[in-house]
């Protein structure tokens, strides 16, 4: 149940992305394919702004989210604070996902600060879902960038999925999996010697 201080700051927040709005962003999303029920072009250092003033909020979190809004659930990203956010509740918010724009944010935001991090990325590069494997990608491509480096099972299953992702015909997915093998590359010469090995018949690398 929706309190209503959440209510009221939803209210305020959703009226104030009238005065930000940005047409011509808006409208270059639209042509670029990026579709949200409603898409009011806010610049996302605007939102970054916004985040701050209204702080950590679970319950705000929740309720943006929920909304067809691309800055609502931008917002929702920056604002939910990773420790109260469950698998379960992944689940959730993962099922509501349908841009590659909020796939990248979710990651870069919120995902790549859960301490299970890893077995999602890992589970969901794996899955047969397009939205699901890109973000799979971004997630890892997080976790090496912070120096995460996997085990020996972990590369096999990364390289192995990688291989199949790059061989396929999805070009957000293919540009996702190769900018997450660079950054598995900047780990160690060591992984980056395991990575053309295993990825050499494509010429990639």
């Amino acid at each position: 149940m929706i309190t209503d201080q959440t209510h009221e700051k939803l209210k305020q927040i959703k009226q104030s992305f009238r005065l930000l709005m940005n047409g011509v962003a808006s409208q270059s999303m639209r042509e670029k394919g990026v579709s949200y029920k409603i898409n009011w072009g806010v610049p996302v250092p605007e939102l970054q702004k916004m985040a701050v003033e209204y702080g950590k909020d679970y319950d705000l979190a929740i309720e943006l989210w929920k909304e067809d809004i691309r800055e609502c659930q931008v917002l929702a990203t920056l604002i939910m604070p990773a420790e109260r956010m469950s698998e379960d509740l992944v689940d959730v918010w993962m099922e509501r996902l349908h841009t590659q724009e909020m796939a990248e944010l979710l990651a870069f935001n919120l995902l790549q600060h859960l301490n299970f991090a890893p077995s999602l990325a890992y589970q969901w590069i794996a899955s047969d879902k397009d939205m699901y494997q890109l973000c799979g990608y971004q997630l890892l491509a997080r976790l090496f960038a912070k120096g995460m480096e996997p085990n020996e099972r972990g590369i096999n299953e990364f390289l192995d999925q990688v291989h199949t992702t790059l061989a396929g015909n999805n070009l957000a997915l293919k540009h996702a999996a190769f900018n997450c093998v660079l950054n598995f590359c900047e780990l160690s010469e060591e992984m980056e010697i395991i990575a053309k090995k295993a990825l050499s018949d494509l010429d990639l690398l």
